[in-house]
């Protein structure tokens, strides 16, 4: 079995550990979706981690989902994410871009348009919105010449992040999202070639990734899928035959990675691992659980087969988490109640551990 500490090339870089910093929301951007000093500084303390994927990026306005995100397509929002590229790589790290589009988990008075999805069926629960929480709304069916324009967004934003300096991006597959959402055997009610069989509701994932890893490469291009995962709403009645379909195709691009959730059975988990000959990334724990994912966890993964494994909260509350990895160092805990609330606390405040005599 590899050791979380050793060594792995992953396409064009090495990374120093297996240790992989998960995406997680933060919503601290600036107005307009700009990236802030703060956020250079948040993950620069992070950037011992083997790759850092950033929190979701919105690849256009109506692919944001949450208030106070940070976005890839305008010029400014390009620009201001060249300090954050910036400090991480001058402090010895690597950080992809995870390009995420909301879907229909968004609301109007975020983003002033209509939410998009496969199909007019709203997700479950309610929506962050400048005003509060708000029941998520109707989106508007995509029409089937629309679609491959949304699939076309995630590389635009691709390219818009390598400019910025990014070293690749990830595309978010997972967590009931756009992607998620024409993958549902529930959200995605549609009779057009991107609805209705397997073949036909993976085809919106392949082509995004497929235009993405035309626009920056291959070696460049990850994707993270939650399979089963259910969060929003989104339901996979057919997890095990949905996904292998899914990654056999995703394996004709040559993709740098797939990163999977641990969002359902282990043995199915395990078929995804034989399916896929690439690096496979786990995530232990599920989105928004409240498992923080520590040693055990990762050597248990690495022993099944996956290559690199991501931590998000054990990333959120430890800037050093690779050394209190190594060492069997205690874990700080993190402070819920900072996630979404903005500013500096809980943010950039979590400190490295204090040795005493």
């Amino acid at each position: 079995m590899p050791s979380l500490f050793s060594s792995y090339r992953l396409g064009e870089l090495t990374l120093p550990n297996r240790t992989v910093m998960a995406p997680m929301s933060r919503v601290r951007a600036a107005a307009g979706g700009l990236a802030t000093p703060s956020m250079a500084t948040y993950y620069a303390q992070r950037a011992t981690a083997g790759l850092i994927v950033t929190e979701g990026v919105q690849p256009s306005l109506v692919g944001q989902s949450n208030p106070g995100t940070p976005g890839l397509h305008t010029d400014e929002q390009t620009d201001s994410w060249r300090q954050v590229t910036g400090a991480v790589h001058a402090n010895g790290g690597r950080i992809f871009a995870q390009i995420m589009h909301g879907g229909r988990v968004s609301h109007p008075e975020t983003t002033g348009f209509q939410p998009v999805g496969p199909s007019a069926v709203p997700a479950e629960g309610s929506v962050f919105t400048p005003s509060g929480p708000q029941l998520a709304p109707v989106p508007r069916a995509l029409e089937t010449h629309e679609v491959p324009e949304q699939a076309r967004s995630y590389a635009d934003a691709a390219r818009r992040a390598v400019d910025a300096g990014f070293d690749g991006v990830e595309l978010h597959g997972a967590n009931g999202y756009l992607i998620s959402q024409f993958l549902s055997s529930n959200a995605n009610l549609r009779e057009d070639r991107y609805g209705g069989s397997v073949t036909n509701r993976i085809r919106f994932a392949v082509e995004a990734a497929a235009a993405t890893a035309e626009a920056v490469g291959a070696s460049r291009t990850g994707i993270r899928l939650s399979p089963g995962g259910g969060i929003w709403g989104v339901t996979e009645d057919d997890a095990a035959e949905l996904n292998t379909a899914l990654l056999t195709e995703l394996a004709r691009l040559d993709l740098a990675y797939v990163h999977l959730t641990a969002s359902t059975d282990e043995d199915v988990l395990l078929q995804l691992r034989k399916t896929w000959p690439g690096t496979l990334i786990v995530s232990p724990t599920m989105a928004g659980g409240p498992k923080q994912a520590g040693r055990a966890d990762a050597d248990h993964w690495l022993n099944l087969g996956a290559d690199l494994i991501a931590f998000g909260r054990g990333f959120l509350a430890n800037p050093d988490l690779v050394e209190r990895l190594r060492s069997g160092l205690p874990l700080a805990p993190a402070e819920e109640d900072t996630f979404y609330q903005g500013g500096d606390a809980g943010y950039i405040t979590y400190s490295a551990y204090q040795h005493t005599a």
